[in-house]
C-alpha cells in the first residue's frame, strides 16, 4: 500500500523535480511539465460512477508517454490504475494510492518523469543507473 507522501519522495528522488499545485492539490513537474498530481474526483466524475462505488482514498494522475503506453501501464498495474472519461484520449492513468504498490508506484512515477523530462536529462539519469 503506498501514500502520498510516498509519492512525494518518489517524486522528489527524481532529477529536476520541482513541487507545486495544480488546481490547489500537490503536483510534481520536470522542466515545467506536470508528470504526477494529486487529482480528486470532481462532482462530475462521481456522478459518472452511478451505483458503482469509486476507488477510494487518495488518487495520484502519473502520465505516460502516449496512448499505447497508458494501456500498457492498465494492464501492468489493474489493481491500482484506472482511468475515467475525463481521460480518454489523454496520456495519463490514475493510481489508487491504497491498491499500488511501493514499487509499482515507483514505477509509475519514473515512467511519467521520463515521458515528461526534457531528453538530455533522461538519458543522463538513465545512464547513471
Amino acid at each position: 500500500m503506498a501514500s502520498l507522501d510516498d509519492a512525494a519522495e518518489l517524486c522528489r528522488e527524481l532529477p529536476g523535480v520541482t513541487e507545486g499545485e495544480h488546481y490547489g492539490y500537490r503536483a510534481w513537474s520536470v522542466a515545467g511539465k506536470a508528470f504526477a498530481w494529486e487529482r480528486p474526483f470532481s462532482n462530475a466524475d462521481l456522478r459518472r460512477f452511478g451505483d458503482v462505488a469509486p476507488p477510494d482514498g487518495p488518487i495520484l494522475a502519473v502520465r505516460t508517454a502516449d496512448l499505447n503506453e497508458k494501456e500498457a501501464a492498465l494492464a501492468e498495474h489493474p489493481h491500482a490504475c484506472f482511468t475515467i472519461p475525463h481521460f480518454d484520449g489523454y496520456p495519463a492513468v490514475l493510481v489508487q494510492l491504497s491498491a499500488a504498490t511501493r514499487d509499482g508506484l515507483r514505477d509509475l512515477v519514473l515512467d511519467g518523469w521520463l515521458a515528461s523530462a526534457p531528453s538530455t536529462l533522461a538519458r543522463a539519469y538513465l545512464d547513471q543507473g
